[in-house]
């Protein structure tokens, strides 16, 4: 399906350009432009088929990512063309990978930190040993989803609490499947009025589109959509409360440590937004300067805490999702390609003839089908004459957008591989419908506020 979407995007972007789109100069009908433009659908084919030919997502990607700029390099340098272009977009493309890959390596890091001292450990914990009824858990579970994911990004999120359904209840799958559809539309939700809580959103403040509190804006139009999903999907729970033995439980606490990488973490978004904002450092500055924080601080811990377990930073750094980071240099790089080659052209035009908003609304639910990653650089890299508020929605769709199927986000994904055989595609389907209604909610929020009230 993410192949078949893939397929249906490329076919709109070329009807799109007919019309009054201005002609310029590009390699797209040369032999160069074809073959980069097969190498990256056969690529992506392999990584929307992740699942059904076992193969590493980042091993096609970083192959597309690097062979189509090889490729072009033989063909300018056949045809005795200028290289300078060439460089000047490889020094860009640089800048840009460099900003989010460092941004996330850091993200990751104090993740993985945090689960080590036991965090989310000790969250669990106390939802499960609270005597809740399975209605509140699926409520409380939301809201901490929503508000967590901002800054523990979608898929930890959706990772962590998804454990914690399975933690309450392996058996109810009416509570199972509602909770974890819950959770994913959460989790992206709140992802999207974050910089740090989606790549999309992070690449799209990186890329200067708005500030921090610019995204901010996307708040209202963010919680409302996940209330209405939620209130229709908790129709679907069952009534009663899930048995829980204190007696077979270990309690678990934050371990010494814990609470202080919390504030390290707290201080390291904080600097990134305020040298970001006020001092125009790429915001990877302030995430490396908070790196720099929790290094030190694990030094001091050895030294003042010798018969506590030690913090092991570059351990942790260790157990970080490498191929996920060099997922997102691939594809950067192959969209970076296709825009160097004038494929994005096309994408400019199907803005110019179809208007901003009805493009940036089906963004949304093209991302639910070919990934939300490569579509958002596409739309970054064309770089569409658009005011605020046009990309705050695209910002805004292909957030919350991959909620609409269960593989459409990287929060889903992840959900499903942690509740295999429980929460999949037909599960996720059935009720595709509440989140559908969602989805259209939020963009009715966004249209009173930024288009009629003008509150942003």
């Amino acid at each position: 399906m993410r192949f078949l979407g893939l397929l249906a995007l490329a076919f709109a972007m070329a009807f799109g350009s007919g019309g009054d789109a201005h002609e310029q100069l590009h390699l797209t009908t040369t032999w160069v432009g074809i073959a980069c433009a097969v190498i990256f659908v056969v690529g992506y084919f392999f990584i929307a088929a992740e699942e059904v030919f076992h193969v590493n997502k980042a091993k096609p990607a970083i192959f597309i990512g690097t062979a189509m700029f090889f490729i072009i390099g033989i063909y300018m340098v056949v045809n005795g063309m200028d290289l300078h272009p060439l460089q000047g977009k490889i020094d860009h493309l640089i800048i840009e990978v460099a900003s989010i890959v460092f941004f996330l390596m850091v993200a990751m890091t104090y993740i993985e930190a945090l689960i080590e001292r036991d965090v989310f450990n000790t969250l669990k914990y106390n939802l499960v040993s609270k005597g809740y009824t399975y209605k509140k858990l699926f409520w409380l579970t939301g809201v901490i989803a929503f508000f967590l994911s901002p800054v523990a990004d979608n898929l930890t999120t959706a990772l962590i609490l998804s454990t914690v359904l399975l933690t309450i209840d392996r058996e109810n799958k009416a509570f199972l499947i509602a909770g974890a559809i819950n959770i994913v539309v959460a989790a992206n939700a709140g992802g999207a009025w974050s910089p740090f809580g989606d790549i999309t959103t992070l690449m799209a403040w990186a890329a200067g589109k708005g500030t921090f509190t610019d995204f901010i804006s996307l708040f209202p139009a963010s919680i409302i959509g996940w209330v209405v999903t939620a209130f229709l999907l908790s129709m679907y729970v069952p009534v009663g409360a899930p048995h829980f033995d204190v007696a077979k439980e270990k309690k678990v606490t934050i371990k010494p440590g814990g609470k202080v990488i919390i504030a390290l973490g707290i201080l390291t978004i904080t600097s990134a937004v305020l040298g970001h904002n006020f001092f125009h450092l790429p915001a990877m500055y302030g995430m490396m300067f908070g790196f720099s924080l929790l290094a030190i601080y694990s030094y001091f811990y050895k030294k003042t805490h010798k018969n506590d377990e030690p913090i092991h930073v570059f351990h942790y750094m260790s157990k970080i999702e490498n191929d996920t980071l060099i997922f997102f240099f691939g594809i950067l790089s192959a969209v970076g390609a296709l825009h160097f080659l004038g494929f994005l052209e096309y994408l400019i035009a199907l803005y110019e003839s179809m208007g901003q908003t009805p493009v940036n609304i089906a963004v949304g639910i093209v991302s639910a089908v070919v990934d939300n990653v490569p579509v958002m650089s596409a739309v970054l890299n064309a770089n569409p004459q658009m005011n605020l508020d046009q990309w705050l929605l695209v910002t805004l769709t292909a957030g919350i957008g991959g909620s609409l199927i269960s593989f459409g986000s990287a929060a889903g994904v992840g959900v499903m591989g942690k509740m295999r055989g429980i929460y999949t595609f037909g599960a996720h389907m059935k009720l595709a419908w509440t989140i559908l209604i969602g989805y259209i909610v939020s963009i009715a929020v966004w249209y009173v506020q930024f288009e009629i009230l003008g509150l942003y």
